[in-house]
């Protein structure tokens, strides 16, 4: 009788194979546990990061809302501060230019003040200046540019203005004298009284009475040429009284009765000096000073000499 040894060594075999796959499984399934564990301790860790994470970022949105809004306050605390700096420096600027206004009136005031106020009046007929009238100060003119040997007397501030008319139209080759200037109210009385003796009641027509010449305030003068001399005929037609005309406005000088006044007959060679500013604009709007307001001329008292 034969015995069979095959089945219980496949068994054996076989209960090896499962206990090496049991084994191998039990192994697998270890690794895995901790694979997981590892895997989801280090998720729990992230997640706990995460959480952080965000609680910080929450805190700083909170920071940055918070310095948003403290720098927002501030800026318009700022504006609302520069706003005010700018009205304050307004404030100020316009606090300057009245204390400039003011310290400018208080200067044109004490200018006015040194003035005479009768240097613009309107006189010939219009205004009078009593016998005690006579200029505050007054110059001799250069001999070289008077007509006669006897002395001719102009305000001391008009002089300058008057030297430079004559050494320009000198300049130009016109040969301009000064026949007359300054006469006192006594003087302009012995001529008035003279031209009446020769001339009557006609004297009225081109002499004015004592008090009512300009003459007499020191500031007109009445110009010549070597060739005209003292009788003044004919001066309206010289090269001298064209070039006033062209020219006189510029150094303060006006015409005091041209051609058609109502005052006296034309007298081309007698000028007078109402400053620059003021014969500069007549001379521009072409107007004449005795029909200007007293007002009107009275505003540029202040820069007669300027």
């Amino acid at each position: 009788m034969s015995v069979n040894n095959e089945t219980p060594t496949k068994t054996h075999t076989g209960t090896i194979i499962l206990s090496v796959i049991l084994i191998i499984s039990i192994v697998l399934l270890s690794i895995g546990t901790y694979q997981y564990l590892k895997i989801s301790k280090e998720s729990d860790i992230r997640q706990a990061k995460i959480v952080e994470i965000d609680n910080k970022l929450t805190y700083y949105e909170k920071e940055l809302a918070d310095l948003q809004y403290r720098y927002e306050k501030s800026e318009s605390n700022r504006e609302k501060l520069a706003d005010r700096l700018d009205d304050e420096k307004d404030k100020n600027d316009d606090f300057e230019d009245k204390l400039d206004d003011i310290s400018d009136t208080v200067g044109d005031l004490n200018k006015l003040a040194e003035l005479d106020p009768e240097l613009l009046q309107k006189y010939s007929r219009v205004f009078f200046l009593n016998e005690h009238y006579t200029p505050e100060r007054f110059k001799e003119i250069d001999s070289d540019y008077v007509f006669n040997d006897e002395a001719e007397y102009i305000n001391t501030k008009v002089e300058p203005f008057l030297n430079e008319l004559v050494e320009d139209a000198n300049d130009d080759g016109i040969d301009l004298l000064v026949l007359s200037a300054f006469r006192s109210f006594n003087e302009q009385s012995d001529l008035k009284s003279n031209y009446k003796i020769i001339y009557g009641e006609g004297a009225n027509a081109f002499s004015a009475d004592q008090g009512y010449s300009e003459h007499q305030l020191g500031t007109a003068v009445d110009f010549t040429t070597p060739e005209i001399g003292a009788s003044l005929a004919g001066f309206q037609n010289t090269e001298a009284s064209s070039w006033l005309l062209q020219n006189a406005h510029k150094y303060g000088f006006i015409l005091s009765y041209p051609e058609g006044n109502e005052y006296y007959v034309f007298e081309p060679w007698h000028w007078r000096f109402v400053g620059e500013d003021l014969a500069e604009d007549l001379d521009d709007d072409a107007n004449y000073f005795y029909d200007l307001d007293q007002r009107d001329i009275d505003e540029y008292l202040l820069k007669i000499f300027d």
